[in-house]
């Protein structure tokens, strides 16, 4: 058997986990993490580099389709001329996960892009299942292309991205988007280590699933909490027809569970025709976008990344 590549600072972390292991994930953990406080959440991402300095950061709230959403501007100019703006979509297995958690990676995200990056607070389950995430997650999209001026800004095209659930909601908000223009056009999407597919377990579930920082049995509950249909396109984006989507890059963490569902859903679109860039990062685990303080080596994977998709919104541009 091929001894797996593991990073030595990916190995410490994952060490430095096992010594410290959180209770298990569950609905006594999700009713504690609801409890908690804007700063409490945000000292949850203890792992990621702080949002550091920007131009602006502004908190806006949207009508949604079952209550109020709140967004969050990051902008590393204090003022700009019309543009693209990024619609980012956080991690956290649709139960966990906010605009706090996710602050220093959409601040990152922002001054790599040198764009607007407004992040979104979409329903969790398992108080709000399937398909609340995606419904908020598409009309946050279509309402802050029509509503640059509640930023003091004027957006004149999208780009979709997020990262793990967030990924989900970026695919599947892009094939609504794609049916249904929103008020200025959809460039590109950046879906990072998504789930696309519940219809099957890949290879990587199971060679993945203990001790590489997402387990199995914690995928388990987010899918109970989560509840999709997995027949339907909402609930398995990969099973839909990918073809005239804009371009896109697809990111993969090679010890992911999820790394297989990237890779079908980069292969479904380079077969549908879509002009996509697939990267996969060697050595290191799902979250690490998030996780670059812990995993120093993240920083490098996030600045590549970013470059990419700076290749991939030109091309829709």
């Amino acid at each position: 058997m091929t001894e797996i590549f593991v990073r030595p600072d990916v190995r410490a972390h994952l060490d430095a986990m096992k010594a410290a292991p959180r209770p298990p994930m569950g609905d006594a953990l999700i009713a504690m993490a609801r409890a908690m406080t804007p700063a409490m959440m945000a000292a949850m991402a203890q792992f990621d580099l702080p949002v550091g300095d920007l131009g602006a950061i502004r908190d806006v709230t949207m009508p949604g389709p079952a209550g109020p959403i709140a967004l969050r501007l990051f902008d590393p100019r204090e003022a700009r001329e019309p543009g693209p703006v990024v619609v980012f979509y956080h991690g956290g297995g649709f139960v966990l996960g906010s605009i706090d958690t996710h602050a220093g990676m959409a601040a990152e995200m922002a001054r790599a892009l040198d764009l607007p990056v407004i992040s979104v607070e979409y329903r969790l389950a398992p108080e709000h299942p399937w398909p609340a995430a995606l419904d908020d997650g598409e009309a946050a999209a279509r309402w802050i292309a029509e509503n640059g001026a509640a930023f003091d800004r004027s957006f004149t095209g999208l780009v979709l991205a997020g990262d793990s659930a967030g990924g989900t909601v970026t695919a599947v908000t892009a094939l609504a988007l794609r049916d249904r223009p929103a008020a200025v056009p959809f460039l590109a999407q950046l879906p990072i280590y998504p789930k696309v597919d519940f219809t099957q377990i890949h290879p990587s579930d199971e060679m993945f699933s203990d001790g590489f920082g997402l387990d199995g049995a914690d995928m388990a509950y987010f899918e109970r909490a989560y509840a999709p249909d997995p027949q339907h396109w909402r609930g398995s984006p990969l099973i839909a027809d990918q073809t005239g989507l804009p371009p896109t890059l697809v990111v993969t963490a090679a010890l992911d569970p999820l790394r297989d569902n990237g890779r079908a859903y980069a292969a479904a679109l380079a077969r549908a025709g879509v002009h996509v860039i697939f990267r996969e990062f060697a050595g290191t685990i799902h979250g690490f976008c998030s996780y670059r303080a812990a995993i120093p080596s993240a920083r490098a994977d996030f600045a590549e990344m970013m470059a990419l998709a700076r290749v991939v919104i030109a091309g829709g541009g």
